[in-house]
Parts: C-alpha cells; structure tokens; sequence
C-alpha cells in the first residue's frame, strides 16, 4: 500500500475495548467515545460493540455520533450558535452547556430536553497550560458552587473534566474527592454526572478494579449514573503512521525525510514539543527524522535503527490515532495519508484515500 497512510489494528484496538466492557460491568459506569481525540468512523461500528455510546464538542461530532456510533450521544460545546442549536438538539440524547448564559440563552429551544451542565473544579492533572481546563481565567465550565446552584432546577447533571492522560488512580482519587468536597451537595441534587476523559485506565498496570470500586461508591453514595469519557484511553497503542523515507543528507547529524510531515499528519507533536514513538527504536545507527513539508521545525525525532537508512525503507510512526487523525490538513499541499484497518485475522484494508480533489475541495 502506497504510504503514507494511518494503519488501525483492530487487535490492540479490542483490547483496550475489553478493557473499557469490563470496568462498565464491574463499576456500573457508562463510557461515551470522545470524539474530539478519535472519529475515524470505519471502525465505530466495532467499537459500538463494547461502548455505550459517543460524546463531542460541535454540531458536526454529534451528528457524526448519531449517525454512525449510536447508543448514547451527548452534545457538550464550549458555545452554541443560535442557528446551530435546533439542529444539536436533533441528534442529541443529553445537551451539556458550557455556561449558565447558554443555558438561559437557549432554555427555550432545549426545554423537554436532558440537559447538563459543565463545572470546573480549579484543579486538574494536566502538565501542559495550554491543555490545563482549570488553567486561570479558564472559559471551561461554571466554577462558583452558588451560581450554580440556582440552575439546578433546569438540569439533570453535571460534566466534569479535569484528568488528563492521568495514569496516576491514586491521583484521580484526590480529584475525585475535591470534587465530591466542593461540590458534593449539588452532585446529589443530579441524576447523571460525567468525569469526563482523560483518565488513562486502559494503560499496562493500571489498577482497574480499584477505578471499578471508587466509581460504583461514587455512584452509589450519590445516586447518580456515572459516565466517562474515553478518548485516548479508548483507542491507545491501536494506530500507527506508516511511511517512506524519501531522502537522506548528513548536516552534522543523519537527517532522513519521509513522505509525511508533523504539521500536517501529527500536529500535537509540533504544539507541545513533543518526539513521535517509534519501535523498535535501538541499534548503532541514529538518525533524525524529518517531515517533507518547508517547515524547518518539521522533525518527529531522533531513533536508533540497526542498519543505515535509504530512500525505500518504511517506518512506522507509533501512536497515530488519538488527536492525530482527526487534526490532520492540507499544509503544504502534502498529500493526506490514507486510512487502513487491520482486521483481526490480519488482513488490511484500505477504507479512505485522498488526492488532489479532496485538496482543492477544502479550499475554494
């Protein structure tokens, strides 16, 4: 298959779904697929098999949700328009509001409707500023137990979102409890509460039946229906970026460049500085490897390989489904890598090329 491309395996993808089947049957909790980290929509119909349902951040996610996921489909949006709100409500189970003002502003559309309200507890796991939800000044979720307190007549839950990629369960633990500290009084007043994603259960050690027990006796102390919000817990370790390296040229370094580019094919690695995974990343010979795009910035990282490399040879870049995919462009005009499965007796599939129709198209 001509590279580069995204290849999903669907055996690794099953077992963090079994993961997730297993915590829903021993804690009583209901996982959503937050759509924001992962929408290729070509293995939804496997993944519905284990998860209740989808959860997303615009009108096109939850009418992706509905469309093609089922089960449950909750809509959470930092702001709605007004000429999109009649269309979320359509393709939703539960509408989430971000704040108290777009709750009122659109009490009259979404009355008769299972509505939610996001809170933000001033504390969360994150490591990057730029991705902290309780972050200063955060836009993120009501903050004041008082204010709201006086919209709880108007919904029937709560959404909260403070791990992320949090392996830590004593960690979670800590939130957990200065959520039920804070706001324990009005997480009593709700039928349904979200702890939304980020929580990174589906890692190896992770202590599940532990996360099983917090949240049943979460659930049960507070008669409420606990969800979660996989995201990258749902789909870790199930994709790869597979492609060529194109040129060598040694500058004080060993530089190969492939036929892909960070900016365009894996944006998150540029936005937090961060080096792509590669295995088997050992051997004798290091080299750099580097995007095909004009950005000179356009780097994934240094790895080890056991033998020199040359144009031909093909790499997999691991890691490449969670905020990958679903932030990919057209930057520089580099072509878009294609998606493939790998079903579970091995075979792959190609489900989605692009080409130069697909580029003139998301222009004008």
């Amino acid at each position: 298959m001509q590279t580069p491309y995204y290849l999903i395996d669907k055996a690794p993808l099953r077992a963090n779904m079994e993961k997730i089947a297993w915590l829903r049957e021993a804690s009583g909790a209901k996982s959503l697929l937050a759509l924001k980290c992962f929408a290729s929509w070509s293995v939804f119909d496997f993944m519905a098999q284990y998860m209740d349902g989808t959860t997303s951040s615009s009108l096109f996610e939850v009418r992706l949700g509905a469309e093609k996921f089922g089960g449950e489909t909750h809509a959470y949006s930092v702001a709605y328009a007004d000429h999109e709100i009649d269309e979320v409500l359509g393709h939703a189970d539960k509408i989430i509001f971000n704040t108290i003002g777009q709750l009122d502003r659109f009490d009259s559309p979404s009355a008769g409707h299972v509505r939610g309200l996001r809170v933000n507890p001033g504390v969360s796991t994150s490591d990057f500023d730029l991705a902290d939800p309780s972050r200063p000044f955060s836009r993120l979720g009501e903050h004041d137990p008082e204010s709201i307190a006086t919209v709880t007549d108007k919904i029937s839950g709560f959404m909260f979102h403070n791990n992320c990629e949090n392996a830590d369960f004593d960690r979670f633990e800590r939130m957990l409890g200065h959520i039920e500290q804070r706001f324990g009084h009005l997480v009593r007043r709700m039928e349904w509460i979200s702890l939304g994603g980020g929580i990174h259960f589906t890692g190896d050690g992770y202590p599940l039946d532990r996360l099983a027990e917090r949240l049943k006796r979460f659930a049960g102390e507070n008669e409420v229906q606990v969800y979660l919000e996989p995201g990258e817990a749902a789909i870790t370790n199930s994709a790869t970026l597979e492609v060529s390296v194109l040129d060598t040229l040694f500058n004080g370094k060993r530089l190969a460049i492939v036929d892909s580019s960070t900016e365009a094919h894996m944006l998150d690695l540029l936005i937090y500085r961060q080096s792509a995974r590669m295995l088997p990343n050992d051997g004798p010979h290091e080299w750099m490897i580097c995007g095909k795009s004009c950005l000179a910035g356009d780097i994934f990282g240094e790895f080890r390989f056991p033998e020199p490399l040359k144009p031909g040879d093909r790499l997999s870049i691991r890691d490449a489904a969670g905020y990958t995919m679903v932030k990919k462009n057209w930057f520089n005009g580099v072509k878009m890598p294609a998606i493939a499965v790998r079903e579970l007796d091995g075979t792959v599939r190609l489900v989605r090329d692009f080409g130069y129709e697909d580029f003139a198209a998301a222009l004008s």
